[in-house]
C-alpha cells in the first residue's frame, strides 16, 4: 500500500480549533512515506479513488457510512477513519451506529503503528469482500431452493407423487429443456399461482 487518499467534508474539512499544518493528515501520512491525494468534495474523491490503495475519511462519523459506501461502490479499497479530537467530540451521537470501517487512524500514532493499521485495514477489507460475495451466494442459494421447494409440493400434489419423485421429475425436466432446475421451478410455480389466481 502506497497512495493514500485522505478525504475532508463538513465541519472536519474545515479543521475546527486546529491550525498546525502538522497535525494534517496528509502532513503526517507524507512524513510516513505514503503518496497523498487529498479531497474535499465528492467530486474529487470519485476522481481520485481509482488511482489508490486506501482512503482516510477525516469527517464525523456520522458521515462515515454515506462516503464509505460511495467510494466502496468506485473501488474495493480499504477505507480508514482519521479520529481526532474535531472528528470524534461531533461524533458521539453515531457511536451506536453500526458503521464499517477497516481501522481507525490518529494523529499521536507512530509510523509504524500507522503502517500496521493500514495492513491490517486493507486484510480486513478483502475479507469482508469475501464475506459480502459468500452471503449473496448463500442468499442466492437459498433463493434457488425456495422455489425447487415450492414446486416439489406443488408437482407432488399434482401428481399424487412422493416429493422424492417429484424433485427426480422436476431434475429430469431440466434437463431435457436444457435450463437450470430452478428456472424449471419457477415456471411452475408462476404457472401454478396464474391459475389459482384465475379460480
Amino acid at each position: 500500500m502506497h497512495s493514500l487518499l485522505v478525504v475532508y467534508s463538513g465541519l472536519a474539512g474545515k479543521h475546527p480549533g486546529k491550525t498546525d499544518a502538522q497535525s494534517k493528515p496528509e502532513v503526517i501520512l507524507r512524513s510516513c512515506g505514503y503518496i497523498v491525494e487529498v479531497a474535499a468534495s465528492r467530486e474529487e474523491a470519485v476522481k481520485l479513488i481509482a488511482d489508490v490503495d486506501a482512503s482516510i475519511l477525516c469527517i464525523p462519523i456520522t458521515e462515515f457510512k454515506c462516503w464509505a459506501d460511495l467510494l466502496m461502490s468506485r473501488k474495493t479499497a480499504p477505507v480508514m477513519w482519521w479520529c481526532t479530537d474535531e472528528t470524534a467530540t461531533l461524533s458521539v451521537s453515531a457511536c451506536e451506529d453500526n458503521i464499517l470501517t477497516d481501522g481507525i487512524l490518529c494523529p499521536s500514532m507512530l509510523p509504524q503503528e500507522i503502517h500496521w493499521s493500514l495492513h491490517f485495514g486493507a486484510k480486513q477489507c478483502f475479507e469482508r469482500k469475501q464475506w459480502m460475495k459468500e452471503k449473496e451466494q448463500l442468499l442466492s442459494r437459498l433463493e434457488e431452493r425456495k422455489w425447487i421447494e415450492m414446486a416439489k409440493g406443488i408437482l407432488s400434489k399434482a401428481k399424487n407423487i412422493p416429493e422424492s419423485e417429484a424433485y427426480d421429475l422436476l431434475r429430469k425436466q431440466a434437463m431435457n429443456e436444457r435450463k437450470r432446475m430452478v428456472d424449471v421451478a419457477t415456471s411452475i410455480v408462476k404457472v401454478y399461482q396464474m391459475l389459482q389466481d384465475q379460480k
